[in-house]
């Protein structure tokens, strides 16, 4: 797919899994097990060491079907390493204009973290695709839809905190999508290999938009 695919592909799904994990080994039976469930838009960040081999390897066995990102994505010289590895997307917890400059050069969407309404602003103008609002947590679903009043034209992904108890608010609010890390990919049942466990949290997840979007239509 050409990048304006993939975004379309990113935001009909309207879900982004982050994946942070400690064992690198872990992470090809992961994503399985996550698109098993029905996510198939997944951010490895690049704090899990040998992160761009799980990228790599999967990129071979199921680019076709899964959107693969990388997150914690600080500087160009990390997103480039990305990209080639297979990444199809990069995020990242700042604004760092290099970054999507990078991306952009290369044809690729880019999600750069901001807070402020002057950030994220600033991070739509020099390119953005999307803008992560990071942290979400404290900030809640009124703050996107704050924000949107005045800036409508923006995509926003909401991430940090975002839980099947408030993900309908969140795009009720006007989020084009939402990421969800350590409340889709649960660290016990990554833990103890539980993949079945993980594939019907994804599932939980999927069907939670899928509802919220068909309520907010």
């Amino acid at each position: 797919m050409h990048k304006e695919e993939q975004l379309r592909f990113l935001l009909d799904q309207g879900l982004v899994a982050i994946v942070r994990v400690k064992e690198p080994s872990e992470l090809v039976c992961l994503a399985e097990a996550l698109e098993a469930g029905g996510v198939r838009v997944i951010e490895f960040t690049m704090t899990t060491p040998n992160a761009l081999d799980a990228i790599r390897e999967l990129a071979r066995t199921s680019g076709d079907r899964i959107l693969l990102g990388a997150g914690t994505v600080l500087d160009p010289e990390t997103g480039r390493a990305a990209l080639l590895a297979g990444a199809q997307f990069l995020v990242a917890p700042n604004f760092n204009p290099a970054v999507i400059k990078l991306a952009r050069r290369y044809g690729k969407i880019v999600i750069p973290g901001a807070f402020t309404p002057t950030e994220i602003l600033s991070a739509w103008e020099w390119g953005a695709d999307l803008v992560k609002v990071f942290p979400a947590t404290a900030l809640g679903p009124q703050y996107l839809k704050d924000v949107l009043a005045p800036l409508p034209q923006i995509r926003l992904l909401p991430t940090g905190g975002v839980n099947l108890g408030n993900l309908e608010e969140f795009l009720a609010a006007g989020a084009s999508a939402v990421a969800v890390g350590g409340n889709l990919v649960d660290a016990r049942l990554v833990r103890e290999r539980n993949w079945t466990g993980l594939t019907e949290n994804a599932r939980r997840f999927t069907e939670a938009v899928r509802r919220a979007r068909e309520i907010n239509r």
